[in-house]
C-alpha cells in the first residue's frame, strides 16, 4: 500500500512539474504567437556590420528603376518600413526625419543620402510608398522611398541583417536604420524609435571627413572645415558651429604657414651664402 503511494506521489509530482514547464513556456510566448526572438534578431542585425550589400534593383516613387549603387560615394541610412502600419513606422519614420534634419544642419544635405524601402510586398508599391511619403511630410531632396523586386527581397534584407515576421496585427522586427558606407558596406546599425542625435550623426562626420578631398577644390575643402568644426549642444539638442575650432585651426595654421615660411627664408639665405663663397 506505501509502495502504490509512493509510486501515485511521484506520477503526481511529475505531472505538476510538466504543467507548470508548461504554463511558463505559454508565459514567455509572444502573445501573437511571433517567433520573433529580440536577441536573436540583434545578433543577426550585427553580424553583417563590415560586409558589403549586394547592387539591389528598386522602383523609386515615380515607377523608374533604380540601383543601390547609384547612391555610393555618400553615406546611405536605410530604413525598413511597411505602408500598411499606422503606428511604429510612421511614429519612427517621423522621428528619423528630425534626425535627418539635424545631420543635414550638421553635416549638408548634399553629403549623404537616405533611403526607406517597403518590405511589405505585393502592397508596398510605388504608388503606396509615395503616399507614405506624403503623410510623413518628407520632401528632402536627397531622402526616396523604394519597393524592392519580390525575387530578390529576402537576400536583401539579409543583407541588411533585418528579420521580420508576420503576425495578425502586421510585423514583428527590430526599429534599426542602418548606415551604408560610401562603399557599400555596412557600417553602422542604429536602433530605437528614438535616440539621441549624435548616435546617428557622429558615425556619418566620421565617414564625410574621412572621404577624400577632391583636387584643387578649395569649396570642398572649406565644407570639411565647417563639418569638423560642427558639435552638438547637449542643451538646445541641434548642432552648432563650435567657433572656437574656427580660432584653434587658424591659428595653427599661421603658426605651421609662419614656421614654413621661416624655414624657406633660412634655406635661401643658406643657398646665397654658398653661392658668394662659391
Amino acid at each position: 500500500m506505501r509502495s502504490r503511494t509512493a509510486a501515485l506521489s511521484v506520477v503526481l509530482a511529475l505531472f505538476a512539474a510538466l504543467l507548470a514547464l508548461a504554463a511558463g513556456a505559454e508565459e514567455n510566448r509572444p502573445a501573437n504567437g511571433s517567433p520573433f526572438d529580440e536577441r536573436a534578431a540583434l545578433a543577426f542585425s550585427q553580424s553583417v556590420v563590415g560586409k558589403p550589400v549586394g547592387d539591389y534593383v528598386f522602383t523609386d516613387q515615380e515607377g523608374q528603376r533604380v540601383q543601390l549603387s547609384r547612391f555610393r560615394g555618400k553615406p546611405l541610412l536605410v530604413s525598413f518600413i511597411y505602408t500598411g502600419c499606422f503606428q511604429i513606422c510612421p511614429t519612427t519614420t517621423k522621428f528619423l526625419v528630425k534626425a535627418v534634419s539635424a545631420a543635414a544642419d550638421a553635416l549638408g544635405e548634399g553629403n549623404f543620402n537616405v533611403v526607406s524601402i517597403g518590405f511589405n510586398l505585393p502592397f508596398d508599391t510605388p504608388s503606396a510608398m509615395r503616399v507614405f511619403a506624403k503623410q510623413q511630410g518628407i520632401t528632402a531632396k536627397n531622402w526616396e522611398f523604394l519597393s524592392p523586386d519580390p525575387a530578390s527581397l529576402e537576400q536583401l534584407t539579409k543583407d541588411f541583417g533585418f528579420l521580420y515576421y508576420p503576425t495578425p496585427k502586421g510585423y514583428d522586427h527590430l526599429i534599426q536604420v542602418t548606415l551604408l558606407d560610401p562603399e557599400g558596406r555596412v557600417y553602422r546599425q542604429i536602433y530605437g524609435d528614438a535616440f539621441e542625435l549624435p548616435i546617428l550623426v557622429a558615425p556619418m562626420k566620421d565617414l564625410i571627413t574621412g572621404m577624400p578631398t577632391p583636387a584643387g577644390k578649395l569649396s570642398a575643402f572649406v565644407e570639411r572645415v565647417r563639418i569638423l568644426c560642427t558639435v552638438y549642444d547637449p542643451n538646445s539638442g541641434k548642432y552648432r558651429l563650435n567657433y572656437a575650432l574656427f580660432i584653434e585651426l587658424f591659428v595653427g595654421a599661421t603658426i605651421i604657414g609662419a614656421g614654413v615660411l621661416s624655414l624657406l627664408s633660412e634655406w635661401r639665405k643658406h643657398k646665397r651664402a654658398l653661392a658668394r663663397g662659391g
